[in-house]
C-alpha cells in the first residue's frame, strides 16, 4: 500500500476505536504517518490518564498493526 493508502486506513481504525475512547472521556486525533510510525495526539482524559500509555499500545497500536501490517509503532505525541 502506498503512504495515502496507510493514511486512509489509519484514520478509518481510528474511527471504528473512537467511541470506545471517548466512552471513557477521551479522545484521539492522527498527527502523521511517517516509515512506519503513527504519531496520534491524546486528547480529553486521555491527556492525563496514567493508563494511556497501557491503551495506546495495547489497543490502538494492535489494532492498527491487525489492519495494517506495515505499521511498526504508534507512539502519542504532545500537544
Amino acid at each position: 500500500m502506498t503512504d495515502a493508502q496507510n493514511i486512509q486506513k489509519i484514520e478509518q481504525v481510528l474511527e471504528q476505536l473512537r467511541p470506545t475512547i471517548q466512552m471513557d472521556g477521551g479522545d484521539i486525533e492522527f498527527v502523521k504517518y511517517e516509515q512506519g510510525v503513527v504519531f496520534v495526539r491524546l486528547q480529553g482524559a486521555c491527556s492525563t490518564c496514567p493508563m494511556s500509555m497501557h491503551t495506546l499500545k495495547l489497543g490502538v497500536e494492535q489494532a492498527l498493526k491487525e489492519h495494517i501490517p506495515q505499521i511498526v509503532e504508534v507512539i502519542a505525541v504532545e500537544e
